[in-house]
């Protein structure tokens, strides 16, 4: 839980785990000249996002030199108020971006499940307001694709209880790049026991308890 809670430190792992990532500057931006330079040298347009952050907070899109320093400025002192970090990342901005989610269930025997996927692309000020399973963007090839992704960067972390791990996956070509990882069984969790007939809370609570998650599999 730890190891995914931050956001510099998750996409190092995620890329040592053979996970796609945003191109970017995987590092602590710290200044806004830095910002700058590190900006310039992805190419615009850039992210600028708080290492700490979550629910949106502490994020801008910066398409010029002028933005970044502004968007510079105001994530690092959002982060501050609402995280007590400062820290930020930069990275490539996906154009068209569709926001798709991989529910994933590790038990205390090295192995990990991924469940059939969550688009949350529809949202407010950075806050989800829409779910749909599945996602009409995804078919069975990148399902497959970005489950094994999910699956590998859980084997990374020993990870073991439910999980979501998060992508940005570009309309236009179906590539997609990890985001985050939520250690937690979310809210919206019962998206996915309608499509899938798993009781996830139940699966838990059982893996926990030391059960094996292929247990559900070969039901």
């Amino acid at each position: 839980m730890k190891a995914m809670g931050d956001k510099i430190g998750s996409k190092l792992i995620a890329k040592e785990a053979g996970v796609n990532t945003v191109p970017g500057f995987i590092g602590t931006i710290d200044s806004a000249d830095h910002a700058v330079s590190v900006a310039e040298e992805i190419g615009y347009p850039v992210m600028v996002k708080a290492s700490a952050g979550g629910g949106g907070k502490g994020m801008r899109v910066a398409w010029n030199k002028t933005e970044t320093i502004e968007a510079y400025k105001l994530c690092s002192g959002e982060a501050r108020a609402s995280f007590a970090d400062g820290r930020l990342l930069i990275e490539k901005f996906v154009e068209k971006p569709r926001h798709v989610e991989i529910q994933i269930m590790g038990d205390k025997h090295g192995n990990v499940l991924y469940f059939p996927e969550r688009e949350c692309s529809i949202q407010r000020r950075n806050q989800k307001i829409f779910e749909e399973a599945p996602s009409p963007l995804v078919d069975s090839s990148l399902r497959r694709k970005m489950g094994e992704q999910a699956v590998a960067l859980a084997k990374k972390v020993g990870y073991s209880s439910a999980g979501t791990v998060e992508f940005l996956v570009s309309e236009t070509d179906r590539s997609f790049y990890f985001l985050e990882m939520n250690t937690r069984l979310q809210v919206e969790h019962p998206i996915t026991e309608a499509v899938s007939g798993t009781d996830l809370m139940e699966m838990m609570f059982a893996v926990a308890d030391g059960m094996s998650a292929g247990f559900w599999s070969s039901c």
